[in-house]
């Protein structure tokens, strides 16, 4: 059976997450999006840990994000409560937030790490790999100095994709994972993406463990779905503070500080993509699936009738869509357009568009996510100022 799959989501005992991120929400808008397995996130706090416990026989998977000692974020999965418990023990000595922090700071390097996950039968891979804030290609140039070993999965993050991942000969014989990171249970941010996985069967969390490692394991991941790179909020080069999108070789003169309002550029994860790149392009290994590109039906339906995502207006026909077709993701992959035209002909216009990928976007960079378009984007790039000086020199 062909499944979809969240693996990496938040809890409300995380930093920055919803107070709302509890089992049951998670569960519910995990449904409404379309997932039949998802991540529980956090699995080390001790109260989540609790929690989860309640929950043990739910389409639900234990995963955790973790912070190491170089900033680098990793992703795993646990295949048991039993082994939660474990690890907990194993690292709590390393780690001064384990029982207050949903996404624990555990000071050992990456190689560490890796060991220890592998003696209680985790999976662990590199989370947002290429972002520019804690990521493994922020702080290493090759995933080995991190792992010294191959990981188990490589999760692309939001600014990147499939293609951008096989631009890096190193992650060719790695599998992709893309997974949401989502902090509220908003179905345009949980299942904003995810993977579609083959399985033999669904069940509690030690079932669903097995099952996914052996589709990672025996390249049974049959697509990747997520957004496009230019949605994300990292996609190119640019200013951290007033966003302005800078070239590398216009950022590198300046130092990396913003010529317009002094904020510190970030590196965008196209450009640190083309570093790692000897190849230039994307060269894909046989057992390599697709990647599908996809927008969160509340981002479609919001530029469809010019309302804000939060609106009631989006809200409600989000809701008239979900009640007729199930989930979302069958609104936007599988179901008959006429037939969502019905309910609105603007919205089912814009998914016909999304479909063909005849969608614009305006990308992202330096933390402000990309924007979906009818048009044509206009990007706001800096321009160097033309001098005397510097056109004679």
């Amino acid at each position: 059976m062909i499944i979809n799959s969240d693996l990496h989501i938040h809890s409300r005992f995380a930093k920055g997450t919803s107070k709302y991120m509890d089992i049951p929400n998670i569960l519910r808008y995990a449904k409404l999006k379309g997932l039949h397995i998802v991540g529980t996130g956090d699995c080390l706090h001790p109260k989540y840990l609790e929690e989860i416990n309640e929950y043990k026989d739910s389409n639900l998977i234990l995963t955790v994000e973790i912070e190491d000692k170089n900033r680098v974020h990793h992703l795993i999965l646990l295949p048991s409560i039993s082994k939660a418990y474990e690890l907990r023990e194993r690292l709590k000595k390393y780690s001064n937030n384990m029982d207050t922090e949903g996404r624990p700071k555990i000071f050992l390097k990456g190689n560490e790490l890796f060991e220890i996950i592998k003696e209680v039968e985790g999976l662990i891979g590199p989370a947002h790999a290429f972002t520019p804030y804690t990521s493994l290609y922020k702080s290493f140039d090759s995933i080995y100095q991190c792992y010294e070993k191959k990981p188990d999965f490589v999760e692309l993050g939001l600014s990147a994709d499939g293609d951008m991942g096989d631009m890096i000969n190193e992650l060719r014989d790695i599998p992709f994972l893309s997974n949401s990171d989502a902090h509220s249970y908003h179905p345009y941010r949980l299942g904003r993406e995810f993977n579609q996985l083959k399985v033999n069967s669904i069940g509690g969390l030690e079932e669903n463990f097995e099952e996914i490692k052996k589709s990672i394991k025996n390249n049974n991941i049959v697509a990747n779905y997520g957004l496009d790179p230019a949605l994300g909020k990292y996609y190119l080069t640019a200013c951290s503070k007033c966003y302005l999108r800078y070239h590398m070789e216009d950022a590198i003169k300046l130092k990396y500080i913003c010529a317009k309002c002094g904020g510190t550029i970030k590196k965008g994860v196209y450009d640190r993509t083309l570093e790692l790149s000897k190849d230039k392009k994307p060269i894909h290994p046989e057992f390599r699936p697709p990647y599908y590109k996809i927008i969160p039906l509340s981002q479609i339906i919001a530029l469809s009738i010019g309302k804000n995502i939060g609106t009631k207006a989006v809200e409600s026909l989000w809701k008239e869509y979900i009640e007729e077709y199930y989930n979302e993701i069958n609104v936007l992959i599988k179901e008959d357009l006429s037939n969502l035209m019905k309910i609105n002909e603007k919205v089912g216009r814009v998914i016909e568009l999304f479909r063909k990928n005849k969608i614009y976007y305006y990308p992202g960079g330096g933390g402000e996510y990309g924007k979906i378009l009818k048009t044509p984007p206009k990007i706001k790039w800096y321009q160097p100022i033309i001098t005397l000086d510097s056109w004679l020199y």
